[in-house]
This record gives C-alpha cells, structure tokens and sequence, in this order.
C-alpha cells in the first residue's frame, strides 16, 4: 500500500505542473470554442410528428379524466408534468401518468406510434384492456420500450397480446384482473429481468417459453393452482420469486441450491405441506424466507439462518425442538414462528444482531436462556403462550433496545429483576398469568416510557410505590388478582393519560384516593378492602365507561356528581356499606347495587337495569364503551372489555385460579392484534399536537399526518352523507417517495346534530380501532380538532357492490370506495360467490370471534366494499354496537338500518342481537342471485318478501335468478345461495341460522361452484380467528 501511494503521489505532482503549464492554452480555446459548443449543445425541438402524437394524447387523458387535469399548457411537450425527452429535446423516451384517471384504451393506439419510447407507466387508473393496437406488430413502442408498468388498473382478458417486446426489460402488470393460463398464453421476452404480475386471476403453470435471464419473479394474489412449479430451478439468475397467496400444494421441492443468487424467498399464504427444505441453507444469497401461513410439518432444518436476516414460519405445524443454531446467524433481524408446535428449550445460542423474536404460541419449555442478555439489538421479544419455567434472567436488562416484552401465560415464577428497570425503551411490558411472587420492583418507575403494564394474575405482594407517578406516558395499569396490600398512592392522581387501572382482587386497603381525570376506559377496584367514602372526583371523569367498587368496605353516600358520568355503561357497587340513594343516571346505564341495604335506587323506574337482589348468577361479560374527548384532552378511542365475578364474595384461592378466570379475557389485551409483525398494546392512545390536531394512529403510518387536513379540499371531495364528507385524499409515502390514497371521513360541528355525530364517531372509530380482520375495512388513524374529527382509511379500488350488481351511476354507492367507470361487466357468479364468502367471513368474525360480539346494524350491498382484488371488506361501523354478552341484545339508542335490509323486530323492539345482521346479509344474498334491489319486491315491498313468496309457493328459482348468470352452469349453487337468502331473512330472529352457519354453506357451495369452473381462488375455507399476539 506505501508503494502505491508514492507512485500516485509523484504522478500526481507531476500532472500538476505540467497542468499549470497548459491552462492559458486551455483558457483561449474554450474562450474560442464557447459559441460552437452552445450551437452545438442548444436542444432542438421535438419533431412534429411526436408533438402531433402528444397532443393526441393530452386530449384523451383530459377528456376521460376522473381526478385530475393533466397540464399541457406549455407548447413543449417535452416540459409537461410526466414527460422526458432526449438529452437533444427532440424525442420522447419516458412517459408517466399515474392518477390521472385515464380509463380510454385508445390512448395505446397514439402511445404506440412514439418509436423512441424507453418507458412507459400509466399505473394507478382507470384502463380495461391494452386496446387493439397495443398488440399488433405495427406498434413501433415496442421497438425499444424497456420498461412498462400498467399496474393497478382494471385490466381483464389474457396476457396474448403482449408479445414482441424484445427490449423489454421491467414488466408490472400487478393489481389487475388478468386471467387465463399464465403457461400457455404468455410469448417470449428475451431481456425481461423484472416480472411483477401479482394480484391477478391467473391460474396453471409458469410459463414455458420465459428466457432464464429473469431476475425478479413475483406472482403473489392469483390463484396459481397445483405443486411448487419445477421449471423454476431452471431460473439461475433469479434473486426475488414470491408466490405468496396463492393455492400451492404439495411440498417444496429441495432443488434451491440452483438458485445460487435468491436473495428473497416468499411462499406465504398457500396449501403447502411437508418439510422445509434442507437446501435453503446452502443458498448464501437469501437473506429474506417467509412461508408463514401454509401446513408445513417436519422440524426446522440446521443452517437455514446461517445467512438470512428474515424468517417468518408462522402459523404452520412445525413439531420437534427449535435448533440449536436458529438463533445464532450473524445477519440475522427478525424469527417469527409463532403458532407452531415446537417443543423443548430455546435455544441458548443467540445473535446480537437480532432485532425481533417471536416465539409464542407453541409448546416450549425450559427456562429463558441468560444468553439472551447478548441480543443487544433485540427491540421485540415475545415468549407468550407457551411452558417456560424459571425465572427471568436478570441479565435480561442488558437488551437496552427492547421495546415490548410479552413473557404472558407461562410457568415463569420467582421475583421479576429490578434490572428490568433497565430497559428504558420499554413501551409494553405484559407479564400476565404467571407464577411470580415478590414486590414490584421500584426499579419500574425508570420505565418513563411504558405505556402498558400487566402483571395480573401472578401473586405480587407489598405495595404500589409513591413514584410510580414517574410513568407518565402509562395508559394502561393492570395488577389485577395478586397479593399486593396497603393504599393506592394519591400520587396515582398525576398519571395524567392512564385510560385504564385495574387493581381488583387485591389486598388493597385504606381509602380511593382522587383517580386522574384522564381515566376514560376502565376504573376496577373491586375484591379489595378499601374503605371511607367513594370520593367525588370519580364523578368528574366524565369519559369513564366501566366502574366496579363492588366487594370492599366503602360507607356513606354514592356522591351526587356520578350524575355527570355521560358515558359510564356499567357501574357496580355491589356489596358495600353505602346508604342513601342512587343518583339518576341515562337509561343504558347497568348498574348493580346489591348487597348495600341502606342503598335504593330512583331509576328503575327510567329504564335503567339495576341490581338490587343478591341472587343473579354468572357474570356480566365484555361490556364495551368509547369516547372521544373535548379539544383541550384530544381524542381518545377506546374499546373496553371487562368481567367481573359477582358469583362469591370470596377472593380466588390463593393457591391457583378458577376455570372461568383462568379463560376470561383481560380487557387490556382486546386490542392486541397480530399483524405477522410487532403487536401494539390495547389501550395504547398515542396524542401527538400537530397544530390543532390530535392523532389516534391504529397502523404504522406512511404519510406524513399534516397532509390529511391539506386534503380535505373541494376538488377531493367524493361524497357526502347524514354524517359529513368524505374526500379522496392523494399523499406521498414517506418511506419510497410513492404517491398513494386514503378515504378520509370528516364529521364536523353542525349543532343540534353534534351528539348523534359524536355518537356515530365513536362507534366507528372504537370498533375499527380494535379489529383487524381481511374482510373488515382497516381503520388507519383518527384525527381531531375542535371543529371536525377525521376517520383516515385504506382506499377501496373498486367500490361497492351496490354499484356493480346494479350499475350504479358514477359517484354512487359508498362514499370510501373509488370512483369507476361506469362501463363494468356484470359480475360473473364465481366472483358474487367469493364475495359473499368474504363478507360473511367478515361478519363470522364480527360475531363470533370478537368479545363481545359486535353488531354491525346495517349490513347491505353499498357497505360491502370491494378491494382490487374483489375482496369483500364490512364497511361504516358509524351505527355498530357491541353486545353486553353474546347471545344477549343490545338496546339500540335509535332505529338503525337501511329500508328493504332492516329486520322486522326493529320496527317494535330497540333490543337486538347479531341476527339483525344476519338479515340484512340474507337480502345481500338475494340480490347476489336475482339481481333485483333490496327495497325491489313490486307488490310485495321488499325484495325478502318476494324472495319468501316466490319460495313458499314453488316458484322457479331459476327464472327468478339474474339474467347474467342464470345460464353460466352454476343453476344448483346460485338456488342453494337463494334458498340461503330466504332461510336468513325469517320474520323471527330465532328462524335465521348463525353467521357460522351461513358461512360453512357458503364454503361448500363456493368450492362446488370452484371445482366447476376449474378456478380455485385464494380465500381461506373457515372464518378467520381473531388472532392474538
């Protein structure tokens, strides 16, 4: 290295002098050459046969613009928005014109006609097929057009026409409808590097004729049938292939070490069985393997993570012990195999660069390896749900990165380390139904930004220290059923965002101190020995849902300012020593105050349900409530699940847990989602002031917040109902620069309306905030101010189904889907079976998944919306309620519902269960096989009650069905779907089968109607669990 210095040292000395030497020469020259240089260097301008060419284009982008105007003021075309031209100016060589609504195929016919095109990307429009001229050979483009992306448009047909590119190196036709036989009807591309078909129809094999130069590989979202395709072993040069969710059987070959340059390997969601194969490991390349979600067996093999950073092999049935060196792969991030069977230890071999490990839901046993002290980078560790025994290792606190610990339901025991206060990054700490005896370590108020702390059902003991008021950022404290004694902290009163504090089933003594004002979720002091007065201040949180003070030793007077308490649900008081009278509270208020004999109450008579017996048996379960608070505290959007036991006055058994304890929800792991990632606590509220607006956010957020407000604009407004506005709103990603949309929903101040708005406000954002299910809409953010409160979600690409079974005009239908062109095709009856499929899933889960249950309320056409892919997703929850049990009704606040969809009982009860739904999904299922309006019956008023006339009285079905699919060979499947329909829409509730049992019939007729037109698709043949982490 010294010599090679010297040598360029001294040549570099030398060119410096001989430089020198030159410059007056240098300096006269280019003074000389200057004029020739600019003549020579000025761009020409573009010929006119290209101008002519894009003029042609602007008027049709312009004419047939949905969105957006595309500006072509300047006479260059080369200076338009979207256009490059030649270093020269005298050519076009790139064009893209993403969001311009551009729906004309005729457009390809002028396109085609610019020879010098290089790429082209109309992605994210409007456009139905490639158009005639786009496939002729006469299309001078394809000539030397390297790169074309069509992607996220509404293309249909078979990929036949694209054939003679022959430059053709970046292909995207993702997010399409193509169809047909990816093997047979796909010709030659003899420089394609890059192939994005993703999200497609298609089905059979890979192609036959594709060059083997192709490096990328991605045909996730068809519906791809059969076993793992061979040929691809013969792709040597491929570094990314994802073929994840699709329907691939069978096992994986073992062929991988053909593939010496993969370097991401994505085979999730399929059918795939049998075992991992061994060959991975001998790829050096891969860095990234995910086939979560399929039925692979067998163990893991040795070396798969010698050179990976990513492997997710959740939700499979992978058996036998994790293996030694899994964990131990210097690259490696992040190891997700939660939901398996794996048993044994974990291994004790553990890379500090690992930055995510998820284990839980297996069966593991053994102790956690001090090891994982070394995991210096670890952020997310999660060991929930399975045997470990022992204790945690103290040097657990050395992972100074960690940001959530979920230790839940195990064996664990011992005292917690006081090195846990260590972890300062800490957010959630959830160390739930264990065996761990000791005081809480003081070292916990270092934790400055927990936000959720469980630690119940363990047996802590001594007290709440004074200085947990340091944890200032907590919003969820729960040390229910322990031992822990002595007085709640009046310092408690200054944890100013705690949403929810439970510390029931304690040995809790002294009196309630002031509760922090902020409580808006949950106040559970029951099972304790409190005594004195029930302090005032409780009546002063007026965002309080659930209060239980039952089982304790509290006297005197229920304070008068409980009557402020707008949005308690439930109040329990049983078993006191209060006296005196109850104040007034609204109707929907249940409250129990047995056990308290000087204690009556004047509601009764209002309609409220109060206790005053001692014999009522079991529990009240699950009982939901939200909020939204004023402008000064932002908002706050909470789903509460609570149970309390009123079967003994006794405390649990000091040696164990009681069944129902033992498998009761805890209210603050409702919200715990799993989203094949990190999990987020229940009641986690995030405030962020930016301006005059506060953030609820409910998924990791790609948009930068202050540009949701700034969308809010009149030429984004896409519809408007009873409730507000709701505005198309266009952003860029912040992560890859990318433009994308979200529906936004804006409910404003408008008096007399602001309590029912408020009310569908809260509905909607509780609900949504707490759920993630496919077949649901995803609610990704809420935001207030003091005028106007916005509901921020993914954007529907195609509309409802209320607009495609009737051909709704432009603009109809539900105000968050995208706006079509009007000139669809009638669904075809495989495509109205998948989404009824998706819908009752979606409902399935609602109702038999989700505690409590929820009850949409108005389930019709316009609020099942339809993503690119036609999946069916359960839309505007604004008049959803949550049941106080399952099987129990609801009373409605005021009548709900859609005329021709609205259940009979709602005309005479406000009490309602989950088969007002039901019915509305039955008239759902009566328009998917007629074709007719729900409010369509002629003389009959409805279309349920002249789909039961027509039924009782032996009418054809068949002549009853839409004309546009009565002869596609589907005669048995759409009557048995129409048979369905009637059976759901009975005139008593008790008649209509359950969503389960819907949706079991409609998994069997949907694969009948499937195996008939050879196309199975990827939906998945039982309702989704509600997964938690």
């Amino acid at each position: 290295m010294t010599m090679v210095n010297r040598r360029y040292g001294l040549c570099a000395s030398h060119g410096f002098f001989f430089l020198l030497m030159l410059l007056p020469f240098v300096l006269l020259f280019s003074f000389l050459y200057m004029p020739l240089a600019a003549a020579a260097t000025q761009s020409l301008p573009l010929n006119e046969t290209q101008k002519g060419i894009m003029e042609d284009i602007a008027r049709l982008v312009n004419s047939g613009s949905v969105d957006t105007m595309w500006d072509t003021t300047a006479s260059n075309p080369c200076l338009w928005s979207g256009i490059s031209c030649s270093s020269s100016g005298s050519s076009v060589t790139n064009i893209t014109l993403s969001y311009y609504g551009i729906s004309n195929s005729s457009i390809f016919a002028s396109i085609c006609r610019l020879d010098t095109l290089l790429s082209l990307d109309l992605s994210r429009n409007s456009l139905t097929n490639l158009g005639d001229q786009f496939s002729i050979p006469s299309c001078l483009m394809k000539e030397g057009l390297w790169s074309l992306n069509l992607s996220s448009n509404y293309m249909n047909g078979s990929l036949g026409g694209l054939s003679g590119f022959n430059q053709l190196k970046v292909l995207d036709l993702s997010l399409n409808y193509f169809s047909g036989s990816l093997s047979l009807e796909f010709s030659d591309f003899p420089q394609l590097r890059s192939l994005n078909l993703s999200s497609n129809k298609l089905i059979g094999d890979m192609p036959a004729r594709m060059d083997f130069s192709l490096e990328e590989l991605v045909l996730s979202c068809n519906q791809l049938t059969g076993p793992f395709p061979l040929g691809l072993f013969d792709f040597r040069n491929l570094t990314v292939l994802d073929l994840s969710q699709n329907s691939l059987t069978g096992g994986v070959p073992d062929k991988f070490s053909n593939l010496t340059k993969l370097q991401t390997l994505i085979l999730s969601s399929n059918n795939l069985t049998g075992a991992i194969p061994k060959s991975l490991s001998e790829v050096t390349t891969l860095s990234r393997f995910a086939a979560n979600e399929n039925n692979l067996t067998g163990s893991i093999p040795l070396g798969l993570t010698k050179y990976l950073k990513m492997l997710d092999l959740s939700y499979n049935e992978i058996t036998e012990e994790i293996p030694s060196d899994l964990l131990l792969g210097s690259n490696l991030e992040t190891i997700d195999l939660t939901n398996n069977k794996l048993e044994g230890p974990i291994p004790v071999n553990i890379s500090s660069s690992l930055y995510r490990l998820r284990l839980g839901m297996n069966n593991l046993s053994g102790r956690i390896p001090n090891s994982i002290g070394n995991a210096s980078n670890l952020a997310y560790l999660e060991l929930d749900n399975n045997n470990l025994e022992g204790q945690i290792p103290s040097n657990l606190g050395e992972c100074k990165n960690l940001i959530l610990l979920n230790l839940e339901s195990n064996q664990l025991q011992g005292q917690v380390p006081v090195e846990i206060g260590n972890l300062k990054n800490l957010v959630a700490l959830q160390l739930q139904m264990n065996k761990f005896i000791g005081t809480i370590p003081s070292t916990f108020s270092f934790l400055t930004n927990l936000t959720t702390l469980n630690l119940s059902y363990n047996s802590f003991s001594g007290t709440i220290q004074d200085d947990i008021m340091r944890l200032q950022k907590l919003s969820s404290m729960n040390l229910q059923a322990n031992n822990i004694s002595g007085a709640i902290p009046s310092s408690i009163f200054h944890l100013n965002n705690l949403n929810e504090l439970n510390l029931g089933n304690n040995l809790l003594t002294g009196s309630i101190p002031e509760m922090p004002l902020g409580l808006s979720t949950t106040l559970n002091l029951s099972h304790n020995h409190l005594s004195g007065f029930i302090p005032s201040n409780i009546g002063f949180l007026s965002e309080l849902g659930i209060l239980d003070l039952s089982y304790n030793n509290l006297s005197g007077q229920v304070p008068s300012s409980f009557e402020k308490l707008e949005r308690l649900v439930v109040l329990v008081l049983s078993y006191n020593q209060l006296f005196g009278s109850l104040p007034t509270f609204p109707p929907n208020v249940v409250a129990d105050i047995t056990g308290n004999p000087g204690l009556t109450s004047t509601n009764a008579t209002n309609g409220n349900n109060i206790a005053t017996v001692a014999k009522r048996k079991g529990h009240i379960l699950l009982i939901v409530i939200s909020a939204v608070g004023g402008a000064l505290i932002g908002l706050v959007l909470l789903t509460v699940t609570v149970m309390f036991s009123r079967s003994n006055k006794t405390r649990r058994a000091e040696d164990g847990r009681s069944s129902a304890e033992e498998g009761a929800t805890q209210f603050n792991n409702v919200c715990l989602i799993t989203m094949k990632g990190i999990h987020t606590s229940a009641v986690e509220f995030v405030k962020a002031n930016l301006d005059d607006w506060q953030i609820a956010p409910f998924q990791a957020l790609n948009f930068v917040v202050a540009d949701i407000p700034q969308g809010l604009t009149e030429e984004n407004l896409i519809g408007s109902g009873g409730s507000g506005h709701v505005y198309r709103v266009t952003y860029t990603n912040r992560y890859n620069s990318r433009t994308e949309v979200v529906a936004v929903k804006q409910i404003q101040s408008v008096g007399w309306l602001d309590e029912k708005l408020e009310r569908e406000f809260e509905s909607e954002a509780s609900i949504l905030c707490n759920i993630r299910h496919k077949n649901i809409v995803k609610l990704l953010c809420c935001l207030s101010s003091a005028e106007s409160k916005l509901l921020v979600y993914d954007y529907m690409g195609n509309g409802s189904l209320d607009r495609w079974l009737h051909r709704s005009v432009l603009h109809s239908g539900h105000s968050m889907a995208r706006v079509r062109p009007v000139q669809h095709v009638p669904l075809d009856w495989p495509t109205r079976l998948i989404v009824a499929v998706g819908a009752a899933q979606g409902l399935c889960y609602m109702h038999h998944e989700c505690s409590p249950p929820i009850v949409h309320r108005d389930v019709k056409a316009s609020n099942i919306l339809l993503d690119s892919e036609f999946k069916a997703k359960i839309a505007d929850f604004g008049v959803a309620r949550m049941l106080v049990r399952a099987g129990e009704p609801n009373t409605m606040s005021g009548v709900a519902g859609s005329f021709g969809y609205m259940a009979p009982e709602c005309a005479y009860t406000r009490k309602v269960d989950e088969k007002v739904d039901v019915y509305g999904f039955g008239v759902v299922l009566l328009e998917l096989t007629t074709g007719k309006k729900a409010n369509d019956g002629g003389e009959h008023g409805s279309l349920a009650q002249w789909a039961e006339q027509r039924y009782r009285s032996g009418g054809s079905i068949s002549d009853a069905t839409d004309i546009s699919i009565r002869y596609a060979g589907y005669t048995d499947e759409i009557e048995t779907v129409f048979r369905l329909g009637v059976k759901c829409t009975g005139n008593s509730p008790s008649s209509r089968p359950t969503m389960k049992d819907v949706l079991q019939i409609l998994l069997k007729c949907c694969q009948q109607t499937l195996r008939k037109s050879r196309m199975e698709n990827s939906i998945e043949y039982e309702a989704d669990p509600l997964l938690m982490p």
